[in-house]
Protein backbone atom coordinates (compact mmCIF):
# COMPACT_ATOMS: atom_id res chain seq x y z
CA UNK A 1 0.00 0.00 0.00
CA UNK A 2 1.46 3.60 -0.94
CA UNK A 3 1.46 6.52 1.25
CA UNK A 4 -1.12 9.39 0.16
CA UNK A 5 0.79 12.19 -1.69
CA UNK A 6 0.68 15.83 0.09
CA UNK A 7 1.78 18.80 -0.04
CA UNK A 8 2.24 21.91 3.00
CA UNK A 9 2.03 25.55 1.79
CA UNK A 10 0.91 28.66 3.71
CA UNK A 11 -2.39 28.97 4.11
CA UNK A 12 -3.05 31.57 1.35
CA UNK A 13 -7.04 32.60 0.77
CA UNK A 14 -10.17 32.38 2.85
CA UNK A 15 -10.64 28.54 1.70
CA UNK A 16 -6.83 27.44 3.33
CA UNK A 17 -7.88 29.06 6.68
CA UNK A 18 -11.64 27.74 6.77
CA UNK A 19 -9.36 24.33 5.83
CA UNK A 20 -7.27 24.80 8.77
CA UNK A 21 -10.02 25.89 11.49
CA UNK A 22 -12.06 22.64 10.52
CA UNK A 23 -8.92 20.56 11.13
CA UNK A 24 -8.28 22.30 14.87
CA UNK A 25 -11.88 21.85 15.26
CA UNK A 26 -11.86 17.98 14.22
CA UNK A 27 -8.96 17.72 16.40
CA UNK A 28 -9.10 19.75 19.33
CA UNK A 29 -12.85 20.04 19.75
CA UNK A 30 -14.16 17.16 18.87
CA UNK A 31 -11.18 14.84 19.60
CA UNK A 32 -9.56 16.26 22.70
CA UNK A 33 -12.45 18.22 23.75
CA UNK A 34 -11.26 22.03 24.01
CA UNK A 35 -14.01 24.18 24.14
CA UNK A 36 -14.85 25.67 20.84
CA UNK A 37 -15.04 29.82 22.32
CA UNK A 38 -11.18 28.97 23.68
CA UNK A 39 -9.63 26.99 20.43
CA UNK A 40 -10.06 30.30 18.24
CA UNK A 41 -8.62 33.31 19.29
CA UNK A 42 -7.42 37.50 18.49
CA UNK A 43 -4.09 35.76 17.37
CA UNK A 44 -5.70 33.86 14.34
CA UNK A 45 -5.96 37.31 12.58
CA UNK A 46 -2.27 37.94 12.20
CA UNK A 47 -0.78 34.73 12.32
CA UNK A 48 0.96 32.88 9.39
CA UNK A 49 -1.30 29.44 9.14
CA UNK A 50 0.08 26.47 7.35
CA UNK A 51 -2.08 23.69 5.81
CA UNK A 52 -1.47 19.89 4.37
CA UNK A 53 -3.62 18.97 1.93
CA UNK A 54 -3.64 15.61 0.22
CA UNK A 55 -3.77 15.87 -3.69
CA UNK A 56 -7.54 15.71 -3.56
CA UNK A 57 -7.42 19.00 -1.67
CA UNK A 58 -8.48 17.38 1.60
CA UNK A 59 -7.12 18.85 4.66
CA UNK A 60 -4.83 16.66 6.78
CA UNK A 61 -3.09 18.92 8.98
CA UNK A 62 -2.46 22.78 10.06
CA UNK A 63 -0.42 25.00 12.58
CA UNK A 64 0.36 28.70 13.07
CA UNK A 65 3.01 30.93 13.68
CA UNK A 66 2.75 33.78 15.81
CA UNK A 67 5.51 36.39 15.37
CA UNK A 68 6.40 40.07 16.01
CA UNK A 69 3.84 41.89 18.65
CA UNK A 70 1.52 38.68 19.41
CA UNK A 71 4.32 35.91 19.52
CA UNK A 72 6.36 38.40 22.25
CA UNK A 73 3.33 38.68 24.55
CA UNK A 74 3.94 35.26 24.53
CA UNK A 75 8.07 34.82 25.54
CA UNK A 76 8.89 37.46 27.55
CA UNK A 77 8.92 40.35 24.91
CA UNK A 78 11.97 38.99 22.98
CA UNK A 79 10.55 39.92 19.17
CA UNK A 80 13.28 37.55 17.78
CA UNK A 81 11.37 34.53 18.67
CA UNK A 82 8.28 33.19 17.07
CA UNK A 83 5.33 30.86 18.88
CA UNK A 84 4.46 27.76 17.20
CA UNK A 85 0.75 26.83 18.24
CA UNK A 86 -2.36 24.77 17.29
CA UNK A 87 -0.69 21.87 15.46
CA UNK A 88 -3.14 19.67 14.71
CA UNK A 89 -3.66 16.03 12.19
CA UNK A 90 -6.33 14.56 11.65
CA UNK A 91 -6.04 11.02 12.62
CA UNK A 92 -6.34 9.59 9.12
CA UNK A 93 -3.35 11.35 8.52
CA UNK A 94 -1.27 10.59 11.46
CA UNK A 95 1.85 8.40 10.88
CA UNK A 96 2.83 10.16 7.27
CA UNK A 97 4.85 12.76 8.53
CA UNK A 98 2.49 15.43 8.07
CA UNK A 99 3.26 16.69 11.36
CA UNK A 100 6.85 17.11 10.87
CA UNK A 101 6.55 19.20 7.59
CA UNK A 102 4.26 21.25 9.34
CA UNK A 103 6.71 22.03 12.15
CA UNK A 104 8.77 22.36 9.43
CA UNK A 105 7.04 24.55 7.49
CA UNK A 106 6.43 26.62 10.67
CA UNK A 107 9.88 27.35 10.96
CA UNK A 108 10.42 28.09 7.09
CA UNK A 109 8.02 30.80 7.12
CA UNK A 110 9.74 32.05 10.78
CA UNK A 111 13.31 32.11 9.15
CA UNK A 112 11.39 34.16 6.42
CA UNK A 113 10.79 36.45 9.09
CA UNK A 114 14.16 37.13 10.18
CA UNK A 115 12.70 35.36 13.51
CA UNK A 116 16.22 33.22 15.52
CA UNK A 117 13.81 30.80 17.68
CA UNK A 118 10.36 29.22 17.67
CA UNK A 119 9.08 28.41 21.01
CA UNK A 120 6.06 26.16 21.45
CA UNK A 121 3.42 24.70 24.58
CA UNK A 122 3.19 20.89 23.62
CA UNK A 123 0.97 18.71 24.88
CA UNK A 124 3.29 16.63 27.28
CA UNK A 125 2.36 13.29 25.37
CA UNK A 126 3.87 15.01 22.00
CA UNK A 127 7.14 16.37 24.06
CA UNK A 128 8.84 13.43 22.05
CA UNK A 129 8.26 13.82 19.19
CA UNK A 130 9.28 17.75 19.22
CA UNK A 131 12.38 16.49 21.14
CA UNK A 132 13.15 14.37 17.82
CA UNK A 133 12.85 17.90 15.82
CA UNK A 134 15.27 19.47 17.79
CA UNK A 135 13.02 21.04 20.41
CA UNK A 136 14.36 21.33 23.89
CA UNK A 137 11.87 21.65 27.26
CA UNK A 138 12.01 24.23 29.67
CA UNK A 139 10.32 25.37 32.80
CA UNK A 140 7.61 23.69 34.81
CA UNK A 141 5.00 21.67 33.19
CA UNK A 142 1.31 23.71 33.11
CA UNK A 143 -2.19 23.09 32.39
CA UNK A 144 -3.43 24.49 29.29
CA UNK A 145 -7.35 23.82 28.64
CA UNK A 146 -7.08 21.54 31.05
CA UNK A 147 -4.14 19.34 29.28
CA UNK A 148 -0.56 19.23 31.02
CA UNK A 149 1.67 21.19 28.48
CA UNK A 150 5.39 21.75 28.84
CA UNK A 151 7.34 24.55 26.97
CA UNK A 152 9.94 23.95 24.32
CA UNK A 153 12.45 26.07 22.28
CA UNK A 154 14.14 25.53 19.10
CA UNK A 155 16.41 27.54 17.99
CA UNK A 156 16.45 28.04 14.48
Amino acid sequence: MSLPSYTVRVAGDLADREACFAVRKEVFVGEQGVPEDIEYDAYDAGAVHVLAVREDGAPLGTGRLLHGEAAAAKVDGDPSVGVLGRLAVTKAARGLGVGAALVRAVEDAARARGLTAVDLHAQTHASGFYERLGYVAYGPRFLDAGMPHRAMRRAL
